[in-house]
C-alpha cells in the first residue's frame, strides 16, 4: 500500500495485472495488428512493426500466448509455418484496443 498525506491507498491488483499482462513495449501493438488488421503470421507481424528485433518479437508473442491472449498455432511443416489468434481472452480485449485507437484519434489528432 502506498501514503499519500496520511491516507492509506490500496494497490489496485486488477490494474496492476493487467500492466503486467500486457505492459511490455510492443503487446498492445501486436494485438492491434491481429485483432484488427488480421495479421497472423510472425513475418507479417515484423514488416507491420518494423523496429521491432525478432528476439523481441518472440518473447512478445510468447508471453501473450503464456497470458492466454493469444493461441499458437505450428503446422509441423518445413519451411515453418506458425500462426497467431486471438482466444476468447483476447477476443474481449478487443473493444479496449477499438477504445484506444478512438481516444488516440480524437485526443492525439493522430
Amino acid at each position: 500500500m502506498s501514503q499519500r498525506r496520511g491516507e492509506e491507498i490500496e494497490r489496485c491488483r486488477s490494474v496492476s495485472t493487467i500492466q503486467r499482462m500486457i505492459g511490455g513495449k510492443w503487446k498492445i501493438e501486436i494485438l492491434f495488428y491481429i485483432a484488427l488488421k488480421d495479421v497472423s503470421h510472425f513475418g507479417q507481424l515484423r514488416r507491420c512493426i518494423g523496429t521491432i528485433s525478432e528476439s523481441t518479437l518472440s518473447k512478445q508473442l510468447k508471453e501473450l500466448v503464456e497470458d492466454g491472449f493469444l493461441a499458437r498455432t505450428d503446422f509441423g511443416e518445413v519451411p515453418p509455418r506458425v500462426e497467431y489468434a486471438l482466444t476468447p481472452r483476447g477476443e474481449s480485449f478487443v473493444p479496449i484496443l477499438l477504445a484506444m485507437k478512438q481516444w488516440g484519434e480524437a485526443e492525439l489528432g493522430l
